[in-house]
C-alpha cells in the first residue's frame, strides 16, 4: 500500500509540472478553426505550410517566423517563401533570399526553443521529433504517427501486460467471488467479525489467482502521462494535419468530409467504433447480474461517446485511436493464449 501511495504521489508531481496544448482563440475568446474543421493549436512546435492556415495564425497574432520548419526533406517545407504581416498589418508573401539563393531550411529538433519545462522538454518535444523523423523516413507523416503510436504501446507493454493479466485473473476468479458474495449476503453486514472473515476469504481468492486489486488501476495511472504527452505532440505538429494518407486528409474531421460528399471518411468512424468495442469487450470482467448490467451500461456509454467524438475530431486522432485499440486487442489475445 505504501508503494502505491508513493507511485501516486510521483504521478501527481509529474502532472503538477505539466503544460498543455493551448488552442488558438480570437479576440472575443472563440476557438479558431480552419476549413478542414481542425481546431488550431496556438503553441505549435513548428511552422504550418498550408497557405490558409498560415494566414489564420498571422491574423490572430502568432509569430510564425520564430518557428522552425517541421521537415526539410524531399523539397518539402522549404524556407524559400513565407507569409508575414507588413507594417500596415496586411499579410504579404515574403521571399527569403540570401545572395540570390534560398536560405537554409531550419528543421525542428528536440532542442528547438530551448528548455520549456519538464513536461514539454522531456516528454512532448522528443515524441514530436520521433513522429516527424519517422514521417520523413517513411515519406508520410501519417505513417510516422501510426508507427510512433505502436512504439509507445510497446514501451508500455510491461505495464499494460500486468494490467491485462489482472483482468484475466479477475475473470477466472469471478465465479468464486460471486459465491462468496452469496455466502455472506444474508449475514449482518455491520458485524465486524463477519466482515473480517469475508475479507480474508476474498484475499485468499485474490492470492489464488495472483490478483492485486490496486495494481490494475496503478498501472493505468503510471502509463497515462506518456499517452497524454503523445496526444499533445500530435496536436502541436502542423505537418501531421497537412498530410494525406490513403486518400484521407489527416487534418479533416469526418463530419466536414462527409458534408462535402467524401463518404469514405465513414470508414474512420466505423474503424474507431469496432476497435473500441472489441477492446472493451476483451478487457471487461464478468460479475453478478447487477454488476454485469452496470458494467455493460458504462462500456456502452463510453463506446457511444467515443464514436460521437470520432465524427468531429480530426482524422489523424481517429487513426491514432484505432491503432492503439488494435494493439490492445492483439495484446489481450496473446495474453489469453498464454494464460490458458
Amino acid at each position: 500500500m505504501k508503494k502505491s501511495i508513493k507511485y501516486l504521489a510521483l504521478l501527481a508531481a509529474v502532472f503538477s509540472l505539466t503544460g498543455c496544448t493551448t488552442y488558438l482563440k480570437t479576440a472575443d475568446n472563440q476557438n479558431v478553426k480552419n476549413s478542414t474543421g481542425q481546431q488550431l493549436t496556438e503553441n505549435i512546435l513548428c511552422r504550418p505550410t498550408d497557405e490558409e492556415t498560415i494566414k489564420i495564425y498571422l491574423e490572430n497574432g502568432v509569430d510564425l517566423e520564430k518557428l522552425p520548419n517541421c521537415s526539410c526533406s524531399a523539397g518539402k517545407f522549404k524556407d524559400d517563401s513565407f507569409y508575414k504581416k507588413d507594417s500596415t498589418g496586411s499579410i504579404t508573401e515574403s521571399v527569403v533570399e540570401e545572395t540570390g539563393s534560398v536560405t537554409e531550411c531550419k528543421e525542428y529538433t528536440v532542442t528547438t526553443g530551448g528548455y520549456e519545462g519538464l513536461w514539454t522538454s522531456v516528454f512532448v518535444k522528443p515524441l514530436a521529433w520521433v513522429i516527424l523523423s519517422l514521417g520523413e523516413l517513411t515519406g508520410n507523416f501519417g505513417f510516422g504517427l501510426i508507427i510512433t503510436s505502436i512504439l509507445i504501446r510497446l514501451v508500455a507493454v510491461p505495464l499494460t501486460s500486468k494490467s491485462a493479466r489482472q483482468t484475466e485473473g479477475m475473470k477466472k476468479a469471478q465465479p468464486e467471488l460471486t459465491r462468496l458474495e452469496q455466502k455472506y449476503a444474508n449475514k449482518d453486514q455491520n458485524d465486524r467479525e463477519v466482515m473480517m472473515m469475508k475479507s480474508q476469504e476474498m484475499m485468499a481468492i485474490y492470492k489464488k489467482y495472483d490478483i492485486n486489486p490496486i495494481s490494475g488501476c496503478l498501472f493505468s495511472f503510471i502509463q497515462l502521462p506518456l499517452f497524454i504527452a503523445f496526444l499533445e505532440a500530435i496536436n502541436r505538429i502542423p505537418a501531421i494535419f497537412e498530410e494525406n494518407m490513403f486518400g484521407i486528409h489527416l487534418g479533416t474531421s469526418p463530419s466536414i468530409a462527409i458534408a462535402n460528399g467524401n463518404w469514405w471518411y465513414l470508414l474512420i468512424i466505423v474503424f474507431v467504433g469496432l476497435t473500441t468495442y472489441f477492446s472493451f469487450k476483451n478487457t471487461s470482467t464478468a460479475g453478478n447480474d447487477e454488476t454485469a448490467r452496470q458494467t455493460k451500461m458504462m462500456t456502452n456509454g463510453f463506446l457511444v461517446m467515443i464514436i460521437v467524438m470520432s465524427i468531429f475530431m480530426t482524422s489523424a486522432l481517429g487513426i491514432y485511436w484505432a491503432t492503439s485499440n488494435l494493439f490492445t486487442i492483439v495484446q489481450q489475445y496473446i495474453i489469453k493464449r498464454r494464460m490458458k
